[in-house]
């Protein structure tokens, strides 16, 4: 009556009784609830992370496009800079070219001015020696003393 069967039967129940004595499933249950409340924090946790993962990639990006739009204007702002700068410089390049262009004109007129001037000058030595040689050669003592006393009374008119 008693076979091997019954007495494996009964080293069952009192197995689970010690079990159920010594609050085993109430401990497997809490290590489970532990377990499941450890996993849901550490999800919570990664979905937060995620969160703020996704918050700083946004705010990163929001930034990356400030800084482009910052350079582009600060770029923009130098291109028209330089065509301020370079169009001052070709103005003061064309008042300076100018004003060294008139400046080489008047040179040009002056010395055109003293050429004509010494030109006249030579032209009125040459007159007045040739005057002198023909006057010279032709006039005689008495024509001189003649034209002389012409000139005294001219100077005496001429001073009264």
């Amino acid at each position: 009556m008693f076979d091997s069967s019954f007495w494996a039967l009964i080293g069952l129940f009192l197995f689970f009784g010690i079990l159920v004595y010594f609050k085993v499933p109430g401990m497997i249950t809490r290590g489970i609830d532990s377990r499941g409340d450890k996993i849901r924090n550490e999800l919570e946790e990664a979905r937060r992370l995620r969160e703020e993962a996704q918050q700083l990639l946004a705010e990163y990006q929001r930034k990356r496009k400030e800084a482009e739009s910052e350079a582009e204007s600060i770029v923009e702002a130098a291109r028209s800079e330089a065509e301020h700068i370079t169009t001052e410089a070709k103005q003061k390049t064309e008042e300076y070219v100018e004003r060294r262009t008139a400046l080489a004109e008047q040179k040009i007129a002056q010395a055109e001015l003293d050429a004509v001037n010494a030109v006249r000058a030579t032209a009125v030595d040459v007159s007045v020696a040739a005057a002198e040689r023909l006057l010279g050669d032709k006039m005689t003592a008495t024509t001189r003393g003649d034209l002389f006393k012409a000139s005294i009374d001219q100077v005496k008119t001429h001073m009264n």
